[in-house]
């Protein structure tokens, strides 16, 4: 009887220990980016270009580069710590870092980098330009949620959201209230949210809704603009006028994150 006492008082005090103890990390799942890199939170892809060796650079994790008169180098930081990604276009040419394979869930994603433009175009009038474009395999519609248009009416460069090769038409909805500077350091963010087609964009952590696009309010013909199933996302630079002035363009990316949750890290 006292064995068998202390027997059940031995796996009484088993399980008590085994109630208490609290699940370890690995019982949660955590999001992995397309490449095969753990980042949790949500998030798709992240770089900031310091793990990669100076020099020209044709892929990275998770990604590689579309180009045409143009070429990416990883170079030093301008700010004097860690690594940045200089883009260099001649003409109309252009130089983007590939995302593939995205499959953000609910077709809806944020993205995030830190970007600089040395020069906008000054001719010829209109030249438009793009620094994001989105698209997916069951539509020809693109989506640019970032880039913009020399207007010669009110004689500057504006961002503007816009798309191209869907029913919408090819648009880009610049606005006078969003003036790009060039020469300045900007974070920014943009939000794709498939329930109702909207594109949001953020400098420097503060929303500016006069370039939101929804589905029945874009730039294009009075057809619905609506999302493709997006698996590919290129960030960079592409202007599509030739002979443009200044003849060659200088862009830097970094600190570039994508996620189907809000990353942040552009406030003050």
């Amino acid at each position: 009887m006292n064995l068998l006492r202390k027997a059940s008082a031995a796996l009484t005090a088993v399980a008590a220990i085994l109630i208490a103890t609290p699940p370890t990390a690995s019982a949660t799942p955590t999001p992995h980016d397309t490449s095969g890199h753990s980042y949790g939170g949500g998030t798709l892809v992240r770089e900031n270009f310091d793990r990669l060796p100076l020099g020209p650079v044709t892929k990275g994790r998770g990604w590689t580069t579309d180009t045409s008169n143009g070429t990416l180098t990883v170079a030093p930081s301008s700010t004097g710590h860690g690594r940045e990604l200089r883009l260099r276009t001649e003409g109309n040419g252009r130089a983007f870092m590939v995302l593939s394979d995205l499959a953000p869930r609910g077709n809806s994603f944020w993205a995030r980098m830190r970007l600089r433009v040395t020069e906008f175009p000054t001719a010829p009038d209109w030249a438009h330009w793009t620094l994001a474009e989105a698209s997916g395999p069951d539509s020809p519609t693109l989506v640019r949620p970032l880039g913009g248009q020399y207007a010669p009416t009110d004689k500057g460069n504006f961002w503007g959201v816009g798309s191209d090769l869907g029913p919408t038409g090819d648009w880009t909805n610049w606005k006078t209230s969003a003036p790009a500077v060039a020469g300045k350091w900007q974070c920014v963010e943009f939000h794709l949210d498939a329930t109702d087609n909207r594109v949001t964009v953020y400098f420097d952590g503060v929303a500016q809704p006069d370039l939101t696009v929804t589905t029945t309010q874009h730039g294009g013909t009075t057809d619905d603009f609506v999302f493709p199933t997006f698996d590919e996302l290129k960030l960079g630079w592409q202007l599509y006028q030739a002979g443009p002035t200044p003849s060659s363009y200088d862009m830097r990316m970094d600190d570039i994150a994508v996620s189907t949750r809000r990353v942040g890290g552009c406030g003050s």
